[in-house]
């Protein structure tokens, strides 16, 4: 990088502001100071120093810190969505520890790439950052980070730079708000949105299980030591985050975007679970650091076993999702009007989302007799910081006492396209278990069906959907299926060729002569 010349005043002015150097040439002598550049670069590759603490012990490794999905390098020390500042560079500051900012592609702000897109290029740096301080680093990532940094260990080499890497909140076998992004009720929104790009399409529970399989037979997995951290908390109410949250309770506890599970890597040591912590403070310094900070001094580890057969466990093979939602969407034509219906069995509390593209498209639920609920007669609260539907707005209903029959979801869209997806979550469990592989061989892609607490053999109409990675929907049936003692066994269709495919699962049941529906989504990698 070429400089102009300075006067020496100036120059001590520029370096009191400057304490991260764009490392695109090294610098002779790191600066002390905590402030930041006022117009860092958002170039992919481009990758920042931290300033030299007073207290630095030249014997603690260097920490790399990788951000998330859509994140860029000031995500570690800038605002936070939800709690102000983040304070992590400053703990480590704080701390001693010489600190390392990178730009993967997402910084660029045109979408998220896969985490071997991104995998190859934190490569790439980490090579140089190991050349920089001629020692190993030690690694904390970020939510769809810790998968990016997997990816650059295992699949591009970059393990010989690497000690220990500290994930937090990280979807290592995916997230079902990704899968939801692709189904096939949510996919035109999440398409008028721009969502449905490599980094979404990446973190699909079945793209995820083939990235294990990949990744976890490998035998550089062992090459370095994995921490995890998650949190159970879903942010402030009405927060993008408890919308999230909501959506994810039926396949178990969360963070507001990544379920407990996801984040814990069977060869890796899962060092807390906090209730407290959402997938936004989950980030902070001041919420973690103290406690990984003890594992982060050293880079050098106890080898862990082979993981041969790790490939194969559970987890990949079979993922059981708990459901007691119902799903509807589609595209809004501008001054018309769109209706879907869904049954309610009996007398329930529940929590009604519906999201779309533009504020100004009418909302109506209207009951079996006829009551009409809008915004402006109803306790709806309204968002627009959304994580999963960025850029969606958002009308939640919370209704007491819903009544049984056939309700209606009515929109009207006045001024531009549109489309919509609507959530219902109910808390009276009528609740079906979906048990699919996340990858599997096609000639044995079957799935089980569960009615929880019912050992009847009632009937139930179950239309299947599958559309392939462009939104396509290749396959359509609907059939009626007999519940044996509460459970079926179920195929899916042929398909042409290996990939990652979304299935959504509509059921219409009957409990003591109310009728019922409930969406069920998933994705699955098919290998031929």
């Amino acid at each position: 990088m070429r400089f102009r010349r300075l006067t020496a005043v100036m120059l001590v002015v520029v370096l009191a502001l400057f304490s991260i150097v764009p490392m695109t040439a090294f610098p002779t002598e790191v600066h002390a100071g905590k402030l930041f550049p006022p117009s860092e670069s958002f170039t992919p590759g481009t990758w920042y120093l931290g300033a030299q603490p007073p207290n630095y012990d030249p014997n603690k490794p260097p920490i790399v810190f990788v951000q998330g999905k859509g994140g860029a390098a000031n995500d570690w020390y800038t605002d936070t969505t939800y709690y102000g500042a983040n304070d992590m560079y400053e703990s480590a500051y704080n701390k001693g520890y010489q600190t390392v900012f990178v730009q993967l592609y997402d910084a660029a702000r045109q979408g998220s790439k896969s985490q071997y897109d991104n995998g190859r290029l934190l490569a790439s740096m980490l090579s140089q950052i190991y050349s920089r301080f001629g020692k190993k680093v030690n690694i904390i990532a970020h939510s769809k980070g810790g998968p990016d940094t997997q990816a650059a260990l295992v699949h591009y080499g970059a393990h010989q730079y690497v000690g220990k890497v500290v994930s937090l909140g990280s979807p290592h076998y995916g997230s079902h708000l990704a899968d939801l992004s692709y189904s096939w009720w949510a996919g035109w929104l999440a398409s008028l949105l721009g969502q449905k790009d490599d980094g979404t399409y990446s973190l699909q529970t079945g793209q995820m299980a083939n990235f294990r399989s990949a990744t976890d037979s490998n035998p550089n997995v062992s090459k370095n030591k994995y921490y995890s951290v998650a949190g159970t908390s879903w942010g402030p109410a009405f927060s993008a985050l408890a919308t999230g949250g909501l959506y994810l309770s039926s396949h178990g506890s969360n963070d507001g975007l990544v379920n407990e599970w996801s984040t814990k890597l069977n060869y890796g040591v899962h060092l807390f679970t906090d209730g407290s912590l959402d997938h936004d403070s989950i980030r902070m310094g001041s919420r973690v650091f103290s406690r990984i900070e003890p594992y982060l001094r050293t880079s050098t580890f106890v080898a862990t076993k082979s993981t041969k057969n790790i490939a194969n466990n559970n987890e990949i093979e079979k993922i059981e999702s708990a459901n007691n939602q119902v799903l509807v969407g589609g595209p809004l034509a501008q001054n018309r009007v769109s209706e879907k219906s869904f049954d309610v069995d009996r007398l329930t509390n529940a929590t009604l989302s519906v999201l779309t593209a533009n504020d100004q498209t009418e909302v109506k639920l209207i009951s079996p007799s006829g009551k009409v609920f809008t915004k402006e007669n109803s306790k709806v609260v309204t968002s627009r910081d959304q994580d999963a539907f960025r850029g969606a707005y958002v009308q939640t209903f919370q209704l007491k006492g819903m009544e049984a029959g056939k309700w209606k979801v009515q929109l009207q869209n006045t001024t531009k396209e549109d489309a919509y997806l609507f959530i219902g979550t109910f808390d009276d469990k009528t609740s079906f278990s979906l048990v699919m592989p996340g990858k599997v061989q096609q000639d044995k892609a079957n799935f089980y069906m569960k009615q929880k607490n019912d050992d009847s053999n009632k009937e139930v109409e179950m239309m299947t959907r599958v559309v392939d990675e462009k939104g396509n929907l290749i396959s359509e049936t609907k059939q009626v299926r007999k519940l044996n003692n509460g459970s079926l066994e179920g195929w899916l269709p042929k398909v042409m060729k290996s990939g990652t495919y979304n299935i959504t699962i509509d059921l219409k049941g009957n409990n003591n002569g109310h009728a019922y529906t409930r969406t069920l989504v998933r994705s699955v990698y098919i290998d031929k």
